[in-house]
């Protein structure tokens, strides 16, 4: 998650949408006040100088954890909520820590990704340091462990709040389109950080049966609702 004073943008991330490449170039062009969130630590080295900053905040939004577990936090957990800005965070509290004037002028934009392929993926990603993988079907049998919580990155009260939402399907064009929009083009060069065919040659089609494509449907309705995504 990136807000850039020196730019005027906001960056929400999302999950398995190339959100560690749009970081990576969007570090590059920040300036030294600027918002830079970690990520965990195989990621980060995709950044040029595993660059994180500012995102430490004093205020009196910020969730406080008791004690205790402060004491016990490992010191690479420096991206948790309570640090105050972090990796994955809501339109809402970012709004909330920065006020509603900044959030009224800055551009703010994301990405999305078809959900039933983002699915597929966001199963290997959470199942890929098993030696004896759960199948898919099963993976999706655990909606806590399998949901994506995406939508509710990018709105306030189930309504979009971002300026604009590109497609992961697109994503080297509709980055373009982003750069553009806050008058970076040409500057930001979205490198391929950890941009992987995660199911291989394998189409996600093949991986759903008619109950786990319409359970889909039905987990991730306001996605397909809002950009007419299909399976």
């Amino acid at each position: 998650m990136i807000v850039s004073h020196a730019h005027k943008f906001i960056y929400i991330k999302t999950y398995k949408t190339a959100s560690t490449s749009m970081e990576a170039a969007l570090s590059e062009v920040c300036g030294p006040d600027d918002v830079i969130t970690p990520a965990s630590e195989p990621l980060m080295k995709y950044r040029k100088g595993s660059l994180a900053q500012n995102y430490r905040l004093e205020h009196p939004l910020v969730p406080k954890r008791p004690l205790l577990r402060r004491l016990l936090r490992r010191p690479e957990r420096h991206y948790h909520p309570s640090v105050g800005f972090y990796e994955h965070m809501p339109a809402w509290r970012v709004k909330a820590y920065l006020g509603d004037d900044i959030w009224s002028r800055y551009y703010k934009f994301t990405f999305e990704r078809n959900p039933w392929d983002r699915q597929v993926s966001w199963y290997h990603y959470k199942t890929k340091s098993k030696a004896r993988p759960p199948s898919f079907d099963s993976f999706l049998g655990d909606k806590d462990r399998a949901w994506v919580e995406n939508y509710d990155l990018y709105s306030i009260d189930d309504v979009l709040c971002v300026d604009f939402v590109g497609r992961y399907e697109n994503l080297e064009r509709d980055f373009a389109k982003a750069m553009q929009a806050i008058g970076l083009k040409g500057k930001a060069k979205l490198p391929l950080a950890n941009i992987s065919a995660d199911h291989g040659e394998r189409d996600y089609r093949s991986y759903y049966t008619s109950g786990t494509r319409d359970l889909m449907g039905e987990w991730y309705a306001r996605e397909i609702a809002a950009f007419g995504y299909e399976f």
